[in-house]
């Protein structure tokens, strides 16, 4: 008897164990992307998640939740379920940027865990073609002799192309007007209809405009000139020494989804970005594919909230 009261009690035990990483997903997984649908993030989020439905055999669905900079979302994620079921594309706003809003209701560092980095990707100064400035020197020089008149679209406060700008602005001393909208998306419809004049937008979804001709590019915003666009100078050739800066995408989970779901998730990750087939993907879009731990990430994380909080700080940019 005592050996089928032990026997019980083990299988007790082992019931109420929960499942296993290799039993993840057993149902919809959501991506929660913090833009409207249309740029960057939505393009790259809805790649991967097709790649992980095919994988899985259970959908993993994109949901756009725009707002704060990405911060809408990132904090609806960072409430979720900590199960590995709801997952957020993450940026520079939402991981390193956010000391420009005084106040938010979720810490990014302390609510959120990193799964992996995704993409680094350059940004590229593009102008609307009625702005005569066809280099970086003559759009310099233009928004000095018309200082606060030009007005650059965002992503967001806080987003990538929001922070490359400002950057941008702090070493060549220019006064450019910053116009936040809920998604790069918004941002480029009114460039392409001149409500705007500049962009420092994420190259995936400014190179079809640019080959149609529908904006001016001036150069990109990478220590060196993308692949995808091989003759369009960066702006640190064009008369900007020093001048670097990319947005870079990854993937977060909320602060206490169990380590073997997160090892799971990374490594599918890893083996995404690595696909023999996704490569030349990779550079059409002018995207530079990531990968590694999630400790890696998180390090990057800290250099990153260094790099532009002193930014922020020089700038004196605020979110709210």
């Amino acid at each position: 008897m005592p050996i089928v009261v032990a026997v019980l009690a083990l299988l007790g035990a082992l019931v109420s164990v929960p499942a296993p990483a290799q039993q993840f997903p057993s149902k919809p997984v959501r991506l929660i992307v913090p833009f409207v649908a249309g740029g960057s993030a939505d393009v790259l989020g809805r790649i991967l998640a097709q790649r992980l439905t095919q994988q899985y055999g259970q959908q993993v669905y994109v949901e756009n939740r725009p707002g704060s900079g990405g911060h809408v979302g990132a904090e609806a994620a960072a409430h979720a379920a900590p199960d590995g079921y709801t997952i957020v594309f993450g940026t520079i706003g939402i991981h390193a940027a956010y000391a420009i809003y005084s106040k938010l209701g979720y810490d990014p560092a302390r609510d959120l865990q990193a799964v992996a980095l995704y993409a680094d990707v350059p940004c590229v100064l593009i102008v609307h073609p009625s702005v005569p400035a066809k280099t970086v020197q003559e759009f310099i020089a233009l928004a000095k002799q018309n200082p606060g008149r030009l007005n650059f679209g965002s992503a967001g406060s806080g987003s990538s192309t929001h922070m490359v700008g400002e950057w941008f602005k702090l070493v060549t001393g220019v006064n450019l007007t910053h116009i936040p909208y809920r998604g790069s998306a918004q941002a480029m419809q009114d460039l392409l209809g001149g409500q705007i004049e500049v962009m420092f937008e994420n190259l995936p979804t400014a190179i079809a405009q640019i080959k149609a001709g529908k904006v001016r590019a001036l150069g990109v915003t990478s220590k060196a000139r993308s692949p995808s666009m091989p003759d369009l100078v960066t702006i640190a050739e064009a008369g900007v020494p020093g001048y670097e800066a990319t947005a870079w995408f990854t993937i977060a989970a909320p602060a206490k989804v169990p380590a073997d779901i997160i090892r799971k998730l990374n490594a599918d990750m890893n083996a995404f970005l690595k696909a023999p087939e996704m490569q030349s993907r990779w550079v059409e879009m002018g995207v530079v594919p990531l990968g590694g731990t999630p400790a890696d990430a998180e390090k990057f994380f800290a250099s990153e909230r260094v790099k532009w909080n002193k930014v922020i700080q020089a700038a004196g940019i605020r979110g709210d």
